[in-house]
């Protein structure tokens, strides 16, 4: 086996349309390719792909333990989380520092929990050319 890199993390979504708006119109991430029953999100690296779940199957995702959890870097953590807030989406676990930066969950429509991440820079020059909220600065 010659596995090279992830290619996509996929979600079962019980409604597309929320989803996509929550990825794409929320979050900021740019649709790729889009189909009746498939989304892909993402411009490079791994991309996001969201598809209908089955109506009668079990949807449990907001476990640390043994759920699915979604990890974006945010550039600032603080202002992410008012925008997101201010726009209603829940938030699963507030701010916390950890030591290799701050980190924070909130949970996408069907319950599936978005890690944002701040990473603590050594160098502060670094911080400063990097993300504000979603956004490049």
């Amino acid at each position: 086996m010659n596995i090279k890199r992830v290619g996509n993390v996929i979600l079962a979504v019980k409604d597309l349309d929320k989803s996509t708006a929550f990825y794409h119109e929320l979050l900021g991430l740019p649709i790729k390719n889009q189909r009746r029953t498939w989304v892909d999100l993402g411009q490079t690296g791994a991309l996001l792909s969201l598809h209908p779940s089955a109506i009668t199957a079990d949807h449990s995702a907001n476990s640390l333990e043994s759920g699915i959890v979604v990890g974006f870097l945010v550039g600032d953590l603080k202002s992410a989380l008012d925008e997101l807030k201010s726009r209603g989406v829940r938030i699963h676990r507030d701010v916390m520092d950890r030591e290799a930066g701050k980190n924070a969950i909130v949970l996408d429509p069907d319950g599936y929990m978005v890690s944002l991440f701040e990473p603590k820079f050594a160098d502060s020059q670094q911080q400063s050319k990097g993300y504000h909220g979603f956004a490049p600065a």
